[in-house]
């Protein structure tokens, strides 16, 4: 495919290295020109700071959107217009409502748009959900997962602090991940409650957030998302009826992604326990692209719709109402 990124950053730069071998970056924006310049650069691609020329090519197939959360719902919104396929980073926009308009011209538009849920392709998880999905492991009870950072000096003057930028705080930044992977193991979730607060970082928008969602049919989801964890931690926990599926880690500063899992014995004691590691290079991004190409190609869904998007931020607009 021909593609277009536009912005610049960390995220738009790895999206850019996880492309595969026979897609073409054709173009990058960002409103610092001088970072799409250099990201351009090492892929020979045309650069300019107007995100509008890049959306309206003709030669491009593909549009990646990874800026600040204000632009997110914009410019995927002009991108399908323009009948451009998109993977638009999480958490697509800053609210449900900002959201709803892009999901419903998405529907009818024939356009394949993908949001960046990379954390369903770690693999870790992938082995957990294929393991969830077996018999052996019985009915979904209850998930509790955990995910946090601890900020760094500075952190609370960034563009994550700015309502007005990102929408929301810790809840919306990491804690959209985790709503995402429970809903992608238990459903949706019509009963919300919770509550999100700022303990230490001196900014308008939360530095935690604490969900207890429950399921129509009584399963429950008990997520923590923080930025005043000070070890990076990642822990999600699927609890069935039969088995226990744990994950641990990330990688990098979050430790050895890790599966571990606990496969109740008939006469109940001590389970059955095996594990998995994969002390490698994160190559979440790369299976990720995959999927978006290859539902774009058999005209499928991707795993990880704008509806899922839009699910998970109704869920976190009713947690920011209840505070």
């Amino acid at each position: 495919m021909r593609i277009a990124i536009i912005g610049a950053g960390l995220i738009g730069a790895k999206r850019a290295r996880a492309l595969a071998s026979n897609d073409v970056l054709l173009a990058v924006a960002d409103r610092d020109l001088s970072r799409a310049t250099a990201l351009a650069q090492v892929y020979s691609a045309d650069a300019c700071a107007d995100w509008h020329q890049v959306v309206n090519r003709a030669d491009i197939d593909a549009v990646v959107v990874a800026t600040t959360n204000d632009a997110l719902a914009p410019i995927t919104l002009a991108a399908v217009r323009a009948a451009k396929h998109v993977l638009v980073e999480k958490p697509a926009a800053r609210n449900a409502d900002e959201l709803a308009p892009v999901a419903e011209a998405v529907r009818h538009s024939g356009m394949t748009v993908k949001v960046g849920f990379n954390h369903r392709f770690h693999p870790a998880l992938l082995k957990a959900r294929e393991i969830f999905d077996s018999p052996d492991s019985g009915a979904l009870m209850y998930i509790r997962a955990r995910y946090g950072h601890g900020g760094r000096i500075g952190y609370d003057k960034e563009w994550r602090a700015d309502p007005a930028i990102a929408g929301g705080g810790e809840m919306l930044d990491q804690g959209v991940h985790l709503i995402d992977l429970a809903r992608w193991f238990a459903g949706d979730f019509p009963h919300v409650a919770g509550h999100v607060g700022t303990f230490f970082w001196k900014m308008p928008v939360e530095d935690n957030g604490f969900a207890i969602l429950r399921t129509a049919t009584g399963q429950v989801a008990h997520l923590h998302a923080s930025c005043t964890e000070w070890k990076n931690l990642f822990s999600f926990e699927i609890f069935c009826r039969h088995a226990k599926l744990q994950i641990d880690g990330l990688g990098g500063s979050y430790g050895i992604e890790r599966l571990t899992h606990y496969q109740m014995l008939p006469q109940m004691g001590p389970p059955a326990t095996t594990s998995w590691e994969w002390p490698f290079e994160d190559r979440s991004w790369h299976a990720e692209w995959s999927d978006f190409k290859n539902a774009i190609a058999a005209k499928r869904p991707p795993c990880g719709t704008i509806d899922d998007a839009l699910a998970a931020l109704r869920i976190i607009d009713r947690l920011y109402r209840s505070a």
